[in-house]
């Protein structure tokens, strides 16, 4: 109810395949990101919850019934701009929204996700942070418990930067400010980020095998795909190298501590946090080289998706087989490798496809039809 366009809708789905086809604008992705909003707390498009809430309305409503060996969940979910969201459980409410992640678990592949391999660091983070999450939905909690010791850090740090211009611009000796608690929040970012980078490190080293085998299937053996670790506890340039994955959590801890302590001073100088998970990056490489930059249109493609499905092949080896999403994807892939996505995701338990025409979709996906055009959606077989 009133979230993007619609007033109201409801979709029906059923196992397999189920594709949802509609002109541009005219609500598909709408869809398809209600779902994803269930599984995740958040939008694969936008960043914030506020452009999700129907314009004119104060509130959105999603509710979804999951069906999983033959028992039923109900979540619903109250999204309200400026204020804190609501959930409930089987009608129940719920203290934090968190609560309710692990319900339901979805992998979206969309045509953002080539920002996978050519985008900024932070896309990569927040890949590998979301499948986290999706294998173990505490770390949510460890996610949002981190970035608020970092932004008040961040603040403190940026208060004393600014004393310090202050005095020197007035002809004083431009001390560093008060940082006496400093050492206090280096203890807070040490022990979240510990967790946090431990929890990224066992998640990718079980991602890493199927990320080879899923690109040397999409892209029918044409090159080895390789993910790896970049950590900004770098003590030299020459440690931009992958990190060694080592997932023990007083280790890493210790190696917070010590590298904060390094940069002190360049962090006094700049006002903000240098080391920690939210510097870090995830390396990934076409044989030798990096995808980024290096890597062609189609062989960008190509690691995406073997990124989406080596996380959809990941979560069904943990138990339980996720909703695979395929937003709006298959007008940007070639003949080639449309059918081979469509080839390999066939078989799952159930799948959502939208596109623009039906043509678009391979007939190994043919399945449920629904027709979105109007702000109706219309279930065609």
């Amino acid at each position: 109810m009133d979230f993007r366009s619609y007033p109201t809708a409801e979709l029906a789905l059923e196992p397999g395949p189920s594709v949802l086809v509609g002109p541009n604008g005219q609500g598909k992705t709408n869809l398809v990101e209600a779902i994803g909003y269930v599984a995740t707390l958040g939008s694969h498009r936008v960043a914030t919850d506020a452009p999700l809430v129907r314009a004119g309305a104060a509130r959105a409503v999603v509710r979804t019934a999951i069906v999983q060996d033959a028992r039923e969940l109900l979540v619903e979910l109250e999204i309200v701009p400026g204020k804190a969201n609501r959930a409930r459980l089987n009608r129940s409410p719920v203290a934090r929204p968190r609560e309710v992640l692990g319900a339901l678990r979805t992998v979206l592949f969309a045509p953002e996700d080539l920002a996978l391999v050519r985008g900024d660091p932070s896309e990569r983070r927040r890949f590998i942070d979301e499948l986290l999450v999706a294998r173990s939905p505490r770390y949510a909690g460890v996610r949002s418990d981190y970035d608020r010791v970092l932004k008040q850090r961040n603040a403190l740090l940026k208060t004393s930067a600014f004393a310090r211009r202050s005095a020197a611009r007035a002809g004083g000796e431009g001390g560093a400010g008060d940082l006496r608690t400093l050492d206090a929040w280096d203890g807070h970012l040490a022990t979240l980020g510990s967790e946090l980078l431990a929890g990224r490190f066992e998640a990718l080293a079980a991602l890493a095998p199927y990320v080879e085998k899923a690109y040397d299937a999409v892209s029918s053996g044409k090159g080895r795909a390789r993910v790896s670790y970049r950590s900004s506890l770098a003590t030299d340039e020459e440690s931009r190298a992958p990190a060694e994955l080592v997932a023990d959590r007083e280790v890493i801890a210790a190696q917070l501590l010590d590298a904060l302590a390094r940069v002190r001073g360049q962090e006094v100088e700049r006002g903000t946090t240098l080391v920690g998970p939210h510097r870090d990056d995830l390396v990934l490489q076409l044989g030798d080289l990096p995808a980024k930059g290096y890597a062609s249109h189609g062989e960008s493609w190509s690691y995406a998706l073997a990124l989406r499905l080596a996380s959809y092949d990941l979560l069904c080896a943990d138990g339980g087989e996720p909703v695979l999403i395929l937003d709006d994807v298959f007008a940007e892939l070639d003949t080639q490798r449309r059918e081979r996505l469509a080839e390999l995701v066939s078989k799952a338990e159930q799948v959502l496809v939208t596109a623009a025409v039906a043509q678009d979709v391979p007939e190994a996906l043919h399945g449920a039809r629904f027709d979105v055009a109007g702000g109706e959606v219309r279930h065609v077989r």
